[in-house]
């Protein structure tokens, strides 16, 4: 079950900009993804949900597979994630299983995936 349509347009337009202060936090999965417009060329940045395993980054897509940012990412096959107060640079982003992703959030992160049903979840390396 992804977040409603209307819930994010409301998000994208107001709630997002505050975001960035958690995104700031040294803890916590909130990071702040900055990406490339396929169409418009521009960077764009946008809160994510994610959460670190080895060499990876795995990421929650609360909204499912068809964001803006989520497609420029995969056009341009990278991107730059602010991440605990360091800058990661990523490439490769690959679906994941539900089933291998959600388990990698901590509580209580872990459990609103599970109950949420999300079903979209990627992947990408440090480049």
């Amino acid at each position: 079950m992804k977040i409603p349509n209307f819930i994010r347009r409301i998000n994208k337009r107001f709630t997002n900009h505050f975001m960035g202060v958690f995104t700031a936090l040294p803890f916590g999965p909130f990071a702040m993804v900055e990406h490339t417009g396929r169409k418009s060329g521009n960077t764009y940045r946008n809160p994510v949900i994610t959460v670190r395993r080895g060499a990876d980054f795995v990421f929650a897509l609360t909204y499912g597979d068809h964001v803006d940012w989520y497609r420029n990412i995969l056009a341009a096959g990278t991107c730059r994630l602010r991440w605990h107060r360091h800058t990661y640079n990523l490439s490769d982003p690959q679906p994941l299983p539900p089933a291998q992703a959600a388990p990698l959030f901590a509580f209580p992160f872990n459990l609103i995936l599970s109950w949420m049903r999300l079903q979209d979840f990627f992947t990408m390396r440090f480049a």
